[in-house]
């Protein structure tokens, strides 16, 4: 309900009243209401009177002017730091209003409802990325009822004026609902906008321009042309923290702009130690730009935070960023934005969820987004900067939707082995532990390898192009740090000693192309755009590399394994100069028991305990039945290891601390080493594995772990009846993609 006012109350252009010289005009100054509640004044277009005057259907009046606002004297507010607004250091009290009154002078007031836009423009009608209000889904199970909230006399722009905010309906089945922010949060804003900008003027456009050169094709979050036409008019359109966040990122390649390299280079450290803060603040008032901000900040080189990612998926869900927005009544780009920054954070969280150890955040029983198009990109490779030293947006956007297919994978990955209940359900198989690890990991590594082979051939890792910096670096990473998690898990109880030499030869074939790999990055992978899991995903490796060490059963495997590291940690250490997030993984193989005793002499295998299931105790039948199966199969290993040495097939394939680093068993003395001659014949498999030096090798569980046919392998009596065997891995081989 509504209630016009007379016409004598209000002097606007209706009556024919000019404002004064020196007030604003009515489009743009409050209503003397709003003005008292400082609340922020939404006039709808055409419209007498403001929506917040509507809903208490009051007189909507603009007569009073504004009242003088009392500012505190600088050197006060420095006494007396407690009187500072909540949230904000007194820091960022004294500077912002510095730089408001004496550096920036007087600012045109802000925009606060992108509807009232004169001209075109992208941002009309949005819902996400409104400039002073912010919108927050409401569920099924709220006080709200979708049945009931249908029944509102929505307009045409399907937005409804109710007592606690404005009902936006998107479609019949979802509704939001949109508050405006206070006079006092507006202010806060601004002053910290201007704080962020001190920092880095005047050079804050060629930073803006330096992001979406080089981070922006790679980690497409943003929408260029709307983030650019807000920058266009001024910074104060943006909230602190995504602001912030886009100036971190750019400084990090401040020497590849011409413009730049010769300059002082800004104070990062500054604006890091800023941005958490400014995060705080906004978290509670749920925009898009707030979950940008939070994936850009966890990007940055050591800003990687559990924490954080569970505060930005709870405010994705507050966004709706879980939903299917396909028919959403919103303009297309943003319908587009939304999908690509849902499956952004879709990574931060399986991956953060890998490198923390923590289960993940964001279950499949409640995602509807759907899978990103290539319609969903706005930019294509027309749109590429020529400028020396500029990312591909093309191989970009393969980089990033490929990246997302091998999260999925992921995904399925940690919820088959590593949830608390996989974990337990595979303990209690006991013996039979292995076997059917090997069958659960059939699909994965099946899936994994149909990945590799459809990656197109601009993503392969030696496909660069003069003077363009290249980011797939991190999605093979992120590849062989999967095939790595895998067959940790493969290896995990090694309760089967006729297979223990098949699954050890298979990991140790992962372990050798993870550490090819890293010796293939150029430069121009190097200095590219790293995803926030890269730094850890080293880190995986090294650590899988250490385990295979620890649990070596002789010391010539031992020794292999100490050599490769050794490999892993130089190549690292140089890159590491081009890459300093590297670092972290130099610094935790220094710290590694391989190398600890480096100057003395092993003299045998280091005396690691396995991992054992529990009630693992065979009876006297089981110890008889084991001891025939593995008389028959002697034989057949033979063969088997024969064939297997034949197989030399070459790989397709070829920037955040973890909250714990794995701690190795200290190494006994020397003299405790106690080498026993008593393994089984068909560990000889690992010896007949024959590699060329540079080659690549490709041992899949399609290849390694078929059983078919295997003499004895069915067994007889209890051991036979109780064990599945994984058959028919691979019919068709592993074939070289030709990359």
């Amino acid at each position: 309900m509504t209630s016009k006012p007379p016409a004598e109350a209000q002097p606007n252009a209706s009556n024919g009243a000019k404002p004064a010289a020196n007030a604003w005009t009515r489009r743009d100054r409050p209503c003397d209401a709003c003005r008292r509640r400082k609340s922020r004044c939404i006039m709808p277009q055409d419209a007498e009177t403001c929506i917040m005057c509507q809903s208490r259907a009051e007189q909507c009046t603009f007569v009073q002017s504004p009242q003088r606002r009392k500012r505190r004297r600088i050197d006060d507010e420095e006494k007396n730091g407690s009187a500072t607004k909540p949230g904000r250091s007194p820091e960022t009290e004294r500077s912002s209003k510095t730089n408001y009154i004496f550096i920036y002078g007087h600012i045109k007031p802000p925009i606060n409802d992108y509807t009232s836009l004169p001209g075109p423009s992208l941002l009309k009608q949005t819902l996400g990325l409104q400039n002073r209000q912010h919108g927050q889904y409401l569920g099924q199970t709220t006080e709200y009822d979708t049945r009931l909230i249908n029944l509102s006399p929505f307009n045409g722009r399907g937005e409804y004026v109710s007592t606690p905010g404005t009902l936006r309906r998107v479609s019949p089945q979802n509704h939001f609902i949109m508050k405006s922010e206070s006079q006092a949060e507006v202010d806060d804003e601004l002053e910290n906008l201007d704080l962020v900008e001190s920092i880095v003027k005047p050079h804050g456009r060629a930073l803006v321009d330096l992001y979406f050169r080089i981070v922006h094709p790679s980690f497409p979050i943003m929408h260029k042309k709307v983030f650019l036409e807000k920058y266009d008019r001024t910074y104060r359109e943006f909230t602190p923290p995504v602001l912030a966040a886009v100036y971190i990122l750019a400084l990090n390649w401040w020497s590849y702009s011409p413009d730049l390299v010769n300059l002082p280079k800004p104070d990062v450290l500054k604006l890091e130690k800023m941005a958490p803060k400014m995060m705080s603040v906004v978290l509670n008032r749920p925009k898009l730009s707030t979950v940008q901000a939070g994936l850009l900040l966890l990007q940055r080189p050591d800003g990687d935070s559990w924490a954080l990612t569970g505060q930005l998926v709870a405010v994705a869900q507050n966004l709706g960023l879980h939903l299917d927005c396909s028919t959403w009544k919103i303009p297309e780009w943003e319908r587009s934005l939304r999908k690509r920054l849902a499956w952004a954070l879709y990574m931060q969280d399986k991956w953060g969820a890998l490198i923390h150890g923590r289960p993940p955040l964001i279950h499949e029983d409640d995602w509807l987004v759907k899978p990103l198009e290539a319609r969903d990109f706005p930019e294509t490779a027309d749109d590429d900067d020529d400028e020396e030293g500029s990312s591909e947006i093309e191989k970009g956007k393969l980089n990033f939707l490929n990246m997302i297919s091998l999260t999925e994978i992921l995904t399925d990955t940690l919820k088959t082995f590593f949830t608390l209940k996989a974990t337990a359900a595979l303990e209690n198989e006991h013996e039979n532990a292995t076997l059917v690890t090997l069958d659960k990991a059939k699909p994965i590594q099946l899936r994994l390898k149909e990945w590799h082979s459809r990656l197109p051939p601009c993503l392969a890792i030696g496909d660069t192009r003069a003077r363009k910096l290249s980011s797939t670096g991190s999605l093979h990473l992120a590849y062989f740090a999967l095939e790595v998690t895998l067959h940790r898990a493969i290896i995990r109880f090694d309760t089967d000693p006729s297979l223990s030499s098949i699954t050890r030869a298979a990991a140790k074939q992962r372990f050798t192309s993870a550490i090819d790999l890293i010796a293939k990055l150029e430069p121009a992978h190097l200095q590219s755009f790293w995803y926030f899991a890269s730094k850890t995903n080293l880190a995986i490796i090294g650590t899988f590399g250490s385990l295979l060490w620890a649990t070596s059963q002789t010391s010539d495997e031992a020794e292999f394994y100490r050599s490769q590291l050794a490999e892993y940690r130089w190549t690292l250490r140089v890159s590491s100069k081009a890459a300093e997030f590297m670092k972290f993984t130099v610094g935790m193989l220094d710290a590694s028991m391989v190398f600890v005793k480096e100057n003395g002499s092993k003299t045998g295998t280091p005396n690691v305990p396995r991992l054992e299931p529990a009630n693992s105790t065979e009876n006297a039948d089981s110890q008889v039945s084991k001891s025939l199966m593995e008389m028959d199969m002697n034989q057949h290993i033979q063969d088997f290891s024969n064939a297997a040495a034949g197989f030399n097939e070459v790989s397709p394939s070829v920037g955040y601390s973890t909250e714990s680093v794995g701690i190795y068993d200290q190494d006994p003395e020397p003299g405790q080493f106690v080498q026993e001659n008593n393994l089984p014949p068909w560990t000889d498999f690992a010896e007949n594995v024959n590699f060329s030096s540079g080659d690549i090798q490709d041992w899949g569980l399609d290849q390694l772990y078929n059983f078919e046919s295997v003499p004895g392998m069915q067994g007889t009596g209890a051991v036979g009846s109780s064990r599945r065997f994984v058959q028919e891995y691979d019919e068709r081989g592993n074939n070289f993609a030709g990359f």
